[in-house]
């Protein structure tokens, strides 16, 4: 085995079309989203590719993190092997990634290397880093460790029989009633309205959310390509609801979403994901991310237990992945271990 960087947009993507387990943070697209900025990222970015006897059977695309707390590179929902790799390769190659990510990481002045895996939940999978070193991370980065999905092949009317009563009642009574409205866009403009939207949930549930100039980067790029829109939705021409959603390699991710409680009675985010898993179809998407999961009868008291109770209604599966790794490059790590614990404890995660 060999690995090289890859410069060709081509044979990166048509490697990752033929995977099952993939999201668009490994694409080319967001390689160009985090070259130009996106959040706590210094630019540098690479793209790897490992061969065996001259076939790709595996790509990384790995960012530098700079944050306050240290500098990390980062492989989120990364690396994409092929998945008929006995697991013999796939720890090779994992090797073979720690070894050339070490060299780079002395030059960037990184005091770790964290990899977000979407590698199943088995021992297995765990044993593969375990034998290499990692440790689990404090907490999850960037990347969800696990999500909720739905095939979208049926046709509608089997998807709708699929949902909870409640979830498909209030689609049904939301979409009757005449002041309410969704629109579609692909104008930059309209990322003004957005961001209004998500600034006020912010402020609501005091996090902090992406800069105008990342939202506005991501959509601008992924937009290039016809892979992305805004979604809108308006209740007497005001907007209450918006969601991003990013169409990509078959998959279509639930990626960002905001809306106001003045008119939470209404249901408008119900009708807003329909249309956009409709949308999705329309694309010839198989699968719909919904864009993390945690269970809500485990842990009800989690900031994401409401929401996935509401993604959880569409019907569709769960996904869980293996815990967030890191592998130490020097002592600075703990500067950042200690820093994530503490925010992993204050925002009840």
């Amino acid at each position: 085995m060999e690995i090289k960087e890859i410069q060709n947009r081509e044979e990166w993507e048509n490697f990752l079309l033929e995977r099952t387990e993939k999201t668009f943070l490994q694409s080319f697209d967001w390689g160009e989203v985090c070259a130009q900025g996106a959040p706590a990222s210094g630019g540098n970015i690479w793209r790897f590719g490992v061969y065996s006897d001259g076939n790709l059977v595996a790509v990384a695309f790995i960012n530098n993190v700079i944050a306050k707390r240290g500098t990390f590179l980062f492989i989120p929902h990364g690396p994409i092997m092929m998945e008929s790799l006995p697991i013999s390769d796939k720890k090779m190659i994992l090797e073979l990634m720690v070894i050339q990510l070490n060299d780079i990481a002395k030059k960037e002045s990184a005091s770790f290397i964290r990899v977000s895996p979407l590698l199943f939940d088995i021992q297995e999978n765990k044993d593969l880093f375990l034998d290499l070193g990692f440790r689990n991370a404090p907490m999850h980065s960037s990347s969800y460790e696990a999500t909720w999905k739905l095939d979208i092949y049926p046709p509608e009317e089997e998807l709708l029989a699929s949902m909870r009563k409640t979830t498909r009642y209030l689609i049904k009574k939301v979409s009757e009633n005449p002041d309410v409205v969704i629109e579609k866009s692909t104008n930059i403009k309209d990322l003004e309205i957005y961001q209004k939207l998500n600034k006020e949930v912010s402020k609501r549930q005091k996090f902090v959310p992406f800069s105008d100039e990342f939202i506005k980067n991501e959509f601008t790029t992924f937009t290039k390509n016809k892979e992305a829109i805004l979604l809108f939705g308006k209740y007497k021409d005001e907007v209450v609801a918006g969601a991003i959603i990013i169409f990509w390699s078959g998959i279509a991710f639930y990626h960002q979403a905001a809306s106001v409680n003045k008119f939470s009675k209404l249901s408008i985010p119900y009708l807003l994901q329909w249309e956009a898993i409709k949308e999705a179809k329309n694309r010839g998407c198989k699968t719909y991310d919904f864009w993390g999961f945690t269970d809500p009868e485990k842990f009800p008291k989690h900031p994401w237990a409401g929401p996935t109770l509401f993604k959880m209604g569409f019907g569709g599966y769960k996904q869980e992945y293996i815990k967030t790794q890191d592998f130490i490059i020097s002592k600075k790590y703990w500067i950042n271990y200690i820093i994530e614990k503490f925010r992993k404890f204050k925002r009840g995660l």
